[in-house]
């Protein structure tokens, strides 16, 4: 089966994926790519300062031969899909979230995006207006940060990180149709929060997307994943110098 390539800002993602694989896509052979220096820089100077080494990355993914790139950090996956579009690239370059956001559009106008660091705010609202766009819907977006989250993440405390998180949801998903966990890591706190709208997380529909891109090209709509069991191949390598920050 070809290799896709995953480019995280986190190592603490490269379980999580490796997970998923197994349930849902026995035999994918995954390269995790893990760069924490990216969401630092990003975080600091803003998503575009990083580009040159998001394409670095890239190119180095398609060199040792993916047949396709997902970017999981939602702070960079605008500049890491633009960066797939440009001309001469043809191996298809997705960002995680998307699927998500086009969820999140087909189930109601009024969308929540709850995010644990300001950076993933913007680019995520972003995304949610142009699948509405496309999609022909009018939404309302609003945004929650868990400022109390990021903190425990960073400290190693992921299951408070996570409690914090559905603490949030559960404060504000009240006026929302759909709420949407804005990065990777908050997925788990999709099985804590009360709330009684649709919570959605990226990282099982992004997946999904992504095999679909390698058996076609090119990325393709979002649909759900059939559970499966089984194992399948993975390496990780660490291409860069890393701070303390993760999505």
């Amino acid at each position: 089966m070809p290799t896709l390539a995953l480019l995280h800002t986190s190592p603490l993602h490269v379980p999580v994926f490796d997970a998923l694989r197994d349930e849902d896509h026995p035999g994918l052979r995954l390269r995790h790519l893990v760069d924490e220096e990216l969401l630092s820089r990003a975080r600091e100077e803003g998503p575009e300062a990083v580009r040159d080494e998001a394409r670095a990355v890239l190119d180095r993914a398609v060199a040792e031969g993916a047949r396709a790139v997902l970017c999981t950090c939602s702070t960079l996956g605008a500049v890491a899909e633009t960066e797939g579009a440009r001309a001469g690239r043809t191996v298809p370059v997705l960002r995680l979230d998307r699927p998500m956001a086009a969820e999140a559009v087909a189930l109601g106008p009024r969308v929540l995006v709850v995010a644990a660091l300001e950076s993933t705010l913007a680019p995520t609202v972003a995304l949610v207006d142009e699948e509405a766009r496309r999609a022909g819907r009018p939404v309302t977006v609003r945004t929650l940060l868990a400022d109390g989250a990021w903190p425990r993440f960073e400290s190693g405390d992921t299951a408070g990180y996570v409690r914090e998180v559905a603490a949030a949801v559960d404060t504000a998903a009240g006026h929302a149709d759909v709420v949407v966990l804005a990065q990777a890591s908050m997925a788990p706190a999709q099985r804590l929060t009360t709330a009684t709208v649709p919570v959605l997380s990226s990282p099982r529909p992004g997946l999904a997307a992504a095999v679909r891109a390698l058996d076609t090209g090119g990325a393709a709509p979002a649909r759900p994943s059939r559970p499966r069991r089984g194992a399948g191949r993975a390496s990780c390598v660490h291409p860069g110098p890393r701070r303390g920050a993760h999505g």
